[in-house]
């Protein structure tokens, strides 16, 4: 069986040889860490969601159609001490951010927002220029090679990159978390409008990958939720999102993409119907520290939805004996169900030695392989 066809079986539930082996990464901090404890830089270095040929992955493809800001704002520097900085980023925010700790471009905390590019309507027509679809830059340069080279491939190809887009992290990146939560409410037109507008956009920038490439797979980066839940209300999802994602997943079907994941970090539970309304297919990375129970979601809402992800990343820090009870209890039964890929629910953080990770990968793999006790 072909890596493209192992992932499309598992994610629709149709008896692959066996699910994928992916991860999601690493923080900086983490591989420093592993560096010292001695492992080799190739089962660090590279794409981990392409797949590591040192873990064995599976290997996978992002087409890479950009659609980001064209152009995006011009960095600046706004204010520097030795332990922060203030600047304006590429999409328009105010950052300020503690220099202290940074490790490979993962800082030891996240960012103070301070400013964002839309807070008018004008903000938003103006920001609008910068999300013209037939920019010829939104595609590669070498975009022909490409294409013919996928045209004998045997790994699974996802339209765009990860963190390409969402109905919702566009608008947040735009506006802000707090911002955006006051607007469904305050500014409702202008939400209706900035949603409507990434679903046109998003669509005309695709149409071209999708008519020249056979796309196995699309998905969403949302990150619209915290530990106890989303950060909408089912009815606020219902009223601004929902037909958006309708707009733009019968669009990806008329070309025959028919497997759309959704990534958010946190608990989704309660927009889980609702996704499953929208057409979409698959959801990660199961956050465990959010309490989200991917056993539970996969008996209950069984081939309706595929989920990923899953691993508590807490208890691969703490030894062999969790380790062996977190992948254990879960994995080996969320297989036998289907429509399940097993990884760890984020990028690992530094706690977690690399004996530990490497135990890990290793009992993942033989769960794999359906000898989980071997």
């Amino acid at each position: 069986m072909t890596q493209r066809e192992r992932l499309i079986r598992t994610l629709t539930f149709d008896n692959p040889d066996r699910a994928p082996n992916h991860e999601l990464g690493l923080w900086g901090q983490t591989y420093e860490r592993w560096l010292t404890e001695g492992a080799p830089p190739e089962a660090l270095d590279g794409g981990w969601f392409d797949g590591l040929d040192y873990w064995a992955m599976d290997r996978r493809e992002f087409l890479n159609v950009n659609l980001h800001m064209l152009p995006p704002f011009d960095y600046e520097t706004l204010e520097e001490t030795d332990r922060h900085i203030v600047f304006r980023d590429g999409q328009g925010i105010v950052h300020k951010a503690l220099k202290e700790g940074t490790v490979r471009g993962t800082r030891p905390s996240m960012d103070q927002y301070l400013r964002f590019a839309v807070e008018t309507p004008e903000d938003f027509e103006a920001l609008k220029k910068r999300y013209d679809p037939t920019d010829p830059a939104r595609y590669p340069q070498d975009y022909d090679a490409i294409v013919e080279r996928l045209e004998t491939r045997d790994h699974p190809v996802c339209l765009c990159v990860n963190c390409a887009m969402g109905i919702y992290s566009n608008c947040r990146v735009w506006m802000g978390t707090e911002n955006l939560s006051l607007a469904f409410y305050d500014q409702p037109r202008l939400v209706h409008a900035m949603m409507e507008s990434i679903a046109d956009f998003t669509i005309a920038a695709l149409e071209r990958a999708l008519q020249d490439v056979e796309i196995d797979y699309f998905n969403y980066f949302e990150d619209f939720a915290f530990k106890n839940g989303p950060l909408m209300s089912p009815a606020v999802f219902r009223e601004f999102m929902l037909p958006h994602y309708q707009r733009i997943n019968a669009f990806l079907r008329s070309h025959g993409v028919n497997i759309i994941t959704l990534d958010s970090d946190g608990n989704t539970e309660v927009l889980i119907p609702l996704f499953i309304e929208a057409g979409i297919t698959g959801h990660w990375p199961c956050e465990i520290a959010a309490n989200m129970d991917p056993v539970k979601l996969s008996r209950q809402y069984g081939r309706d939805m595929a989920f990923m992800g899953g691993i508590d990343k807490r208890e691969l820090a703490k030894g062999k004996g969790a380790i062996d009870a977190e992948v254990l209890g879960k994995v080996p039964q969320l297989l036998d169900a289907g429509g399940y890929i097993p990884y760890v629910d984020h990028t690992v953080p530094p706690d977690v030695s690399w004996e530990n990770f490497v135990y890990y990968m290793d009992l993942k793999q033989r769960c794999l392989e359906g000898r989980p006790g071997a």
